[in-house]
């Protein structure tokens, strides 16, 4: 019968996509994501039919039981409603489209046919919660499915990098395991040797004290048998040296036709030497500090040494955690630092030698004057002889005054030379002959003084009042760096003259504690002269250089005589900005100008101070200096050096600024701008110039790096630069002639050491023979704002036959960057005669 229901009016018919649920007696089942819509009869009656809910029963209308109900709702284009919508007809697109409830379900009440009395009605409950019911779309769905899925990605990832980070941490508790195992077993390796030198220390002090204990009587008797034995073999081997060599040379002379030269002729310190084509007279050999006599020297046999053993004669010398090791002339302690050298580790007779780095025997003078005695830090000065009593050099220690404040501080002078020459009472050196002195004076020093500090040469006379020779201005730096300097004069002295250094100030604020003056004490010989005999022929000038009041930037002083020993031999010329020569000779001179500068280019480019010679109307440059510059402060520019000149010969000088740097130069009687010189004849005396080499330029973390030069001067005979077949090329100065030897050495370079040193070190020929230190100056770091530092080293000493000279730069915790080798960087060496 439903079969043959046409239309939508059909009872009984569902309508899609609606469900029609009957009322159930009992509990209707509660679903959160059901909507449910149940359609009653009023009428009905029985077991099936469900009453209103809400008691009305002649309420008519869908509102009546129809809760509000929203959904989400898609639009639908082209969405057809009603009878004349096609059957079939999927105009949706084939997509599920969710719409309202109470729309489907007024849209099925209008296809229930209607009777009178007998309204139908619809009753819609839905148990979703207010705010949750809407339902997601497809795209939602997918969403999620793709979030879940890249969520499960990230945890397996997750977990593959912690099971990677446990077996990275298993691999590095394993490595861990094996260094300990290996610090296990280094540290037995070590206890193991430790105990084996332990067993060694005490077999050897076991056979030190046995060989202590044993008597050398009986074996002493023997031994002198023996050699008694032995004695007369010994005189027939030397009869038989001797005939050999006499008959060896009989027989080239017969060829050549030419009588046999003796050796009846040496002196007692020589001995006659036949290892030659021919026999000559040879210098016995001394025996170098730290050595012992073998033999003596003969007529025909020089003189045997032998090096002694420190580590085996001394016991425990070098203390139970150093090891000691033997070397010529002294011993090294492995492990000793400077600081424990300083304070005398090295012992009794030993001086620690810091380019060798190990302690040396001290050196004694013997028949000599002792000029210094040996420290723990440094060799004994000898004087040398003087035969002629020519030239004589002196050199001392500088030490603060006790006491001692500005405006006038007070340096005492202290070493023991020549007492014939000079001598040192309370601070001063009192002169007693007649003569010329060339003085040097290094100094290293911190200060914190407002404004400078000015280090002079103070030349007080018998009769008057006195004069100052010389004075350099120190200027003020930032954080009281250690800033060097030198200071150099030249005077006629008679007896009873004294010489004195002083550090003045204009400022009174320099004696608190924390702004005094500190002295550098790690300098050598800081002092030295260089004494000149009348009979030399030697002329002795100084002239004040005349203050400018106006500033420049390239300068050419003029000067005012203030004294000259002979005013024929030397004199200023018709400008006064020069000196000339009247005859041949070389000349050692001086210039030390004071300037107050203003401008940032002073501090970053600095001066130059250059020393020009004028030959027969043309000039030429000899050598120059560079000085870095302050702002708006006082300081002094330096430049000393030696050269050879002509009769007619004018030197004269120059003052080179940056263009943008105002400069004030300043001159007084008080030695700040003074030019002093000593001209000697050429008939005793020579110099040698040089310029650093730029080949084999010490260059990075520089320790004791040895300087390589080019000479710019001519060749002399008495010194000269050791060339190509020498043992040091372009190293080496070495001397032909006795004498006494003045250097001035200048070095611009770049640098970040905290403490640059250069030295001056002597070395005899003699095989075996250690070089010796004569003189050191100490500089600082670079001055802030500049662009290059400047080093000088001025020192006169008395030199052999065979003395050969080098200097040094070492680098104190920090980097040589570069020297300059084309200007700024020069060594001058005057000889004279003894």
């Amino acid at each position: 019968m439903s079969g043959s229901c046409r239309g939508t009016r059909c009872p009984g018919r569902p309508i899609a996509p609606y469900t029609i649920v009957h009322p159930q007696h009992g509990s209707v089942r509660e679903n959160p994501r059901t909507l449910t819509a149940e359609v009653f009869v009023p009428e009905c009656t029985g077991r099936g039919c469900r009453p209103p809910l809400n008691g009305t029963e002649g309420c008519k209308g869908i509102e009546c039981r129809l809760p509000p109900l929203s959904t989400r709702v898609k639009p639908r284009q082209g969405a057809c409603h009603g009878d004349r919508c096609p059957t079939g007809t999927d105009s949706g697109g084939g997509r599920v489209t969710i719409v309202k409830a109470q729309d489907r379900a007024e849209h099925v009440l209008r296809d229930l046919p209607e009777h009178e009395g007998s309204p139908f009605g619809i009753q819609l409950t839905c148990d979703v919660k207010p705010g949750s019911n809407e339902v997601p779309s497809e795209d939602a769905l997918v969403l999620q499915l793709r979030l879940a899925k890249g969520q499960e990605k990230l945890v397996e990832e997750l977990q593959g990098q912690q099971t990677e980070i446990k077996q990275l941490q298993s691999k590095l508790a394993q490595q861990q395991s094996t260094l300990v195992a290996q610090q296990r077993e280094i540290l037995e390796q070590q206890r193991r040797m430790f105990e084996q030198m332990e067993q060694v220390k005490a077999q050897y002090s076991l056979l030190l004290d046995s060989v202590r204990h044993a008597s050398f009587q009986d074996a002493h008797k023997d031994l002198e048998g023996h050699l008694e034995n032995l004695r007369p073999q010994t005189r027939s081997r030397e009869r038989e040296a001797y005939t050999m060599h006499k008959v060896d040379m009989d027989a080239t002379v017969m060829d050549v036709g030419r009588a046999l030269p003796g050796c009846g002729s040496c002196r007692a310190d020589e001995y006659c030497d036949f290892t030659g084509e021919w026999a000559r007279c040879e210098k016995c050999t001394v025996c170098p500090p730290g050595f012992f006599l073998v033999s003596h020297c003969s007529i025909h046999t020089d003189r045997m040494c032998q090096d002694r053993d420190e580590c085996l004669e001394i016991q425990n010398l070098c203390g139970a955690q150093n090891q000691c090791l033997n070397t010529p002339g002294g011993f090294r302690c492995t492990g000793m630092s400077v600081k424990e050298a300083a304070v005398g580790m090295c012992g009794h007779a030993y001086f620690y030698n810091s380019e060798l780095e190990e302690c040396q025997a001290c050196s004694e003078c013997d028949s000599q004057t002792e000029v210094s005695p040996c420290t723990a830090m440094s060799d004994t000065v000898c004087a040398s002889p003087s035969d002629t009593g020519l030239s004589i050099s002196w050199s001392g220690d500088v030490t603060l005054a006790q006491g001692s404040e500005f405006p006038n501080m007070e340096l005492h002078i202290q070493g023991n030379g020549d007492g014939s020459l000079v001598s040192s009472t309370s601070g001063q050196l009192v002169f007693h002959q007649h003569g010329l002195v060339w003085v040097d004076h290094n100094l290293a020093l911190r200060h914190g003084c407002r404004s400078f500090v000015q280090a002079c040469l103070r030349l007080n006379a018998s009769e008057e009042g006195g004069r100052d020779l010389s004075g350099v201005r120190v200027e003020q730096r930032e954080g009281k760096s250690l800033q060097s300097i030198s200071v150099s004069g030249a005077a006629a002295v008679e007896p009873g003259h004294m010489l004195s250094l002083f550090l003045k100030s204009a400022s009174h604020h320099c004696n608190p504690d924390n702004d005094k003056v500190h002295l550098e004490t790690s300098l050598v010989a800081p002092f030295s002269l260089l004494w000149l005999s009348h009979d030399t022929g030697a002329v002795a000038m100084t002239a004040q250089a005349v203050a400018s009041a106006h500033f420049h930037t390239n300068y050419r002083p003029t000067f005012r005589t203030s004294s000259v020993s002979d005013p024929y031999m030397v004199s200023l010329t018709h400008d006064n900005r020069g000196v000339r020569f009247t005859e041949k000779g070389t000349v050692k001179f001086v210039l030390q100008q004071a300037v107050y500068s203003m401008g940032q280019a002073c501090i970053s480019e600095g001066f130059y101070l250059l020393a020009n010679v004028n030959r027969n109307g043309s000039s030429a440059e000899l050598t120059r200096a560079f000085k870095p510059g302050v702002h708006y402060r006082d300081t002094s520019i330096s430049l000393s050096a030696a050269a050879t000149v002509d009769a007619g010969d004018m030197l004269s000088f120059e003052i080179l600024a940056p263009a943008q740097c105002n400069v004030r130069y300043f001159g007084d009687d008080s030695g700040i701008s003074m030019l002093s010189l000593v001209w000697i004849p050429s008939a005793v005396s020579s110099s040698v110039s040089a310029t650093v080499s730029s080949k084999g330029l010490p260059f990075g973390a520089v320790r004791n790096k040895a300087l390589l030069f080019r000479q710019t001067s001519p060749s002399v005979a008495q010194v000269e630069l050791a060339g190509m077949g020498h043992q040091h090329p372009h190293r080496n100065f070495v001397f032909k002639e006795e004498g006494t030897a003045s250097v001035a050495l200048d070095l611009r370079l770049i640098h970040s050491c905290s403490m640059i040193k250069v030295s001056l070190h002597k070395q005899a020929r003699q095989q075996g023979s250690q070089p010796t230190t004569v003189a050191r100056q100490v500089g600082g770091q670079m001055p802030e704002g500049s662009e290059w530092a400047t080093v000088a080293l001025r020192v006169s000493f008395p030199v052999h036959n065979g003395t050969e000279v080098f200097a040094t730069v070492d680098c104190v915790r920090g980097r040589l960057n570069q020297i300059a080798h084309n200007v700024g960087s020069s060594i001058t060496v005057l000889w004279t005669v003894a």
